[in-house]
């Protein structure tokens, strides 16, 4: 079987060789760097890639809660939430969203653009922001609303002065609520929204391409993939059914509201470069 014909197989030949030789010249560390965006572009382009990847979220959901409820996944490391992507990744993901896809649509939707277009492009962000935002606010409020809060150790619940689930920790109670999932939400949401940025990377020419634009599209999938992934161990491991199911369809309301239905029209921030440009 040629190695060329496998492309997962060909980007983690190329990433191994890097790390066993990271001395290598630049030109050869480019060039390892290139062959790795040009395998992803590839199957990005795949049409069932994109597409299909809301759906995929859905059967995540669905098929992790079963096998939740089930009983027939049997705890790991990732069933603990002190593991490191739940810690330094997960718990801060609209920060790296945000810290990767700033730069990468300033220089990707620049090629044979205006400044003016990377600008109105820019303020989607601003955009996702506002939803991430909201939407975590809102799962919040309903959960201080729903709740009650209960000794740890008898379960009685405990009257008086705290409403709020924030407060009922820091007493060193329970607090049991309505608990949207906020993991299925952002991990669903930050997921599509990167995927949709990538898109102008299908179409610039690897002339155009510089090393940073490069990196910053493979940590871009590195992230996609982390995401995937965590959204597999939340769907097995954490909250119950009803509170995934919530959490990934807010998440894909979100993307569908922006990217399919508002960002089309002229009055919006409007869609990356869905195809390339001539000058």
């Amino acid at each position: 079987m040629n190695i060329n014909d496998q492309p997962f197989t060909r980007v983690g030949f190329v990433v191994a060789w890097w790390l066993l030789f990271p001395h290598s010249d630049t030109q050869s560390n480019m060039a390892a760097v290139g062959s790795v965006v040009n395998t992803l572009t590839s199957l990005w382009r795949q049409q069932c890639a994109r597409t299909c990847l809301p759906h995929l979220f859905v059967c995540i959901s669905f098929t992790g809660s079963i096998l939740k409820e089930t009983g027939l996944v049997t705890e790991s490391y990732f069933s603990n939430s002190k593991n490191v992507l739940n810690l330094y990744f997960v718990k801060v993901s609209w920060g790296w969203t945000i810290v990767l896809l700033l730069p990468f649509i300033s220089y990707s939707n620049l090629y044979n653009r205006s400044y003016t277009f990377v600008l109105r492009r820019l303020t989607s962000l601003l955009v996702a922001t506002l939803i991430w935002y909201t939407c975590t606010w809102a799962f919040f409020y309903i959960e201080d609303i729903t709740g009650s809060c209960y000794e740890s150790d008898t379960k009685q619940v405990i009257f008086g002065d705290i409403t709020t689930k924030a407060a009922c920790r820091k007493e060193g109670f329970i607090w049991e609520g309505f608990d949207i999932s906020g993991h299925s939400f952002i991990l669903a949401y930050s997921s599509l929204v990167i995927v949709e940025e990538m898109v102008p990377m299908l179409h610039i020419p690897q002339s155009y391409r510089k090393i940073f634009l490069d990196c910053l599209y493979i940590a871009l999938n590195a992230i996609v993939a982390i995401w995937i992934w965590m959204f597999l161990c939340t769907s097995v491991y954490f909250h119950d059914f009803i509170d995934k199911v919530l959490g990934t369809l807010c998440g894909i309301l979100g993307w569908y509201l922006t990217y399919v239905f508002w960002y089309p029209m002229p009055f919006s921030p409007g869609l990356p470069p869905q195809q390339k440009q001539h000058a």
